[in-house]
């Protein structure tokens, strides 16, 4: 019953957590927005006192049940090892006990705190485990979401109904794409082979609770008087922490999966208060560690991204229209209530849930080093909607801060800058003002191009003391591939 118990309770928190990157309308995010917001490390970087409070009291009462049911990647690795043992009675049991790798674990979350102090972004958000599960849903299931959604737009559309309605794709880099499909395809293999190896000798959260789970209140206790030995419960253990032969469970590696519990045919295995016989496993167990390695991958087949309906044309189809591309940014460009680009790098965990949340197709994952998988706006499909204000409400970890709309009208994230040799008035010689007249905040107007001609054909100005860094005028600009006015990033946000 406690297993049954577990297994729902981690089938609601995946499906949730999972259907959060999925959500692109927001729809369902407000309901169930709290399930990004209870994951450990946001928590932590968000200084979220009651969450992290909670978990750890959680911890100490029932073991890492967090690494069993909350963590999304914790539960993928019990179904993708599920899959592994499934189909002959020979794999069933596959797994056996072995000693804790205690240097590597101690290691890996030295070195996590260490880059997390010193913002050295890229290493906290290539172990941090929720943030591996976020870019991995958004690399695949992402667009291929997109695509079924397009697909009942367009059928939709056809019967007259506008229940549904046609998305962009979130553009990723191939970096950061092959980055998450290589995570998962190396935690994938570990999972089939070996169980919860990741997690128990990689991932920081796990090594963190596992050191608090050694004193947890409730934990399986193996009852001496009962056992005959079998060797069973070690053999279905996928955190490879049961030494059968001295009756000895290594509690710092246990998720409280009660996988145990319900394989021991003789009742001898019980989730309670009493400590065990024999705390300190002896050292004279032969574990045959050889098995236990990484290896290289397996293939993952995802769809990334799925062909334009079409080419993009102008009225009539007379003449194909150049994409554009985006500026070489001197300063890159970060949502309101990223405060500076220092605090986003600081709290950022890379999961892009904001990536997924921006109904306008603005944040996108970066590709430099520094901030490497962080957001970063940019303006080449849509503008930064000062009505919109979804990214700050999806942040977990207190990266992007809520902020209201009239909070939003008067952040400055950058301002325009005006490019003279792509100006269409200029190099067209034909009148244009699409900028001016779809800034939202005022800060552009149209000037005579001749400052002695009133006549003379018209140019923008900008006003930088009012401009907010929204990007409406670089993307309504229609000079192609370079847009001949472009928004410049703030390394800190300033009020207007």
């Amino acid at each position: 019953m406690l297993r049954k118990i577990r297994i729902t309770l981690a089938i609601i928190f995946w499906v949730g957590v999972t259907m959060l990157f999925l959500d692109f309308t927001s729809v369902i995010r407000p309901w169930i927005g709290w399930l990004a917001k209870i994951q450990l490390i946001p928590a932590i970087l968000a200084i979220n006192v009651g969450v992290v409070t909670a978990l750890l009291l959680l911890t100490l009462l029932l073991g890492r049940v967090y690494c069993s049911v909350i963590c999304p990647l914790g539960v993928t690795q019990d179904f993708i090892g599920w899959l592994g043992r499934r189909g002959s009675n020979r794999h069933r049991y596959k797994y056996r006990y072995s000693h804790a790798i205690t240097w590597l674990r101690v290691a890996m979350l030295v070195i996590f705190v260490i880059a997390l102090i010193a913002g050295i972004a890229v290493i906290p958000a290539l172990i941090e485990p929720y943030s591996i599960y976020g870019r991995f849903v958004s690399s695949t299931f992402g667009p291929l979401a997109i695509t079924i959604n397009n697909l009942l737009a367009d059928m939709a559309s056809k019967a007259d109904s506008y229940t549904f309605y046609t998305l962009g794709y979130r553009m990723q880099s191939l970096a950061v794409v092959a980055v998450a499909l290589i995570e998962v395809a190396v935690i994938a293999v570990l999972a089939w082979r070996n169980g919860r190896t990741w997690c128990n000798t990689i991932c920081p959260v796990g090594t963190l609770l596992g050191f608090i789970s050694r004193v947890s209140w409730l934990k399986p206790v193996i009852d001496t008087s009962k056992c005959v030995n079998c060797g069973l419960c070690a053999r279905s253990c996928k955190g490879a922490c049961i030494d059968a032969a001295n009756h000895a469970i290594d509690y710092s590696r246990c998720v409280a999966c009660m996988d145990c519990i319900d394989n021991c045919t003789h009742g001898a295995i019980s989730y309670t208060t009493r400590r065990p016989k024999a705390d300190k496993p002896s050292g004279g167990d032969k574990v045959d560690e050889s098995r236990r390695a990484f290896v290289t991958g397996i293939g993952i087949a995802a769809a990334t991204s799925a062909v334009k309906a079409a080419s993009n044309k102008v009225d009539g189809g007379l003449a194909a229209i150049t994409d554009k591309k985006a500026p070489a940014r001197t300063t890159p460009i970060v949502p309101p209530g990223a405060v500076s680009l220092r605090h986003l790098q600081q709290h950022c965990t890379a999961c892009q849930l904001c990536v997924s949340s921006c109904p306008n197709g603005v944040l996108r994952p970066s590709t430099d080093l520094s901030r490497f998988m962080q957001p970063v706006s940019s303006y080449e499909n849509g503008y930064c909607r000062p009505e919109c204000t979804e990214c700050g409400d999806a942040c977990p970890a207190g990266a992007i801060l809520p902020v209201t709309v009239e909070e939003k009208s008067a952040i400055q994230i950058g301002r325009a800058v005006w490019i003279k040799d792509n100006c269409i008035p200029l190099v067209d010689g034909v009148p244009c003002g699409n900028c001016t007249r779809h800034c939202p905040s005022g800060a552009i107007t149209m000037i005579a191009s001749v400052a002695d001609d009133p006549e003379s054909i018209q140019i923008p100005m900008v006003d930088t003391e009012k401009c907010i860094g929204c990007g409406a005028c670089e993307y309504v600009c229609p000079a192609r591939p370079f847009s001949a006015i472009y928004v410049e990033g703030n390394e800190r946000h300033r009020e207007i």
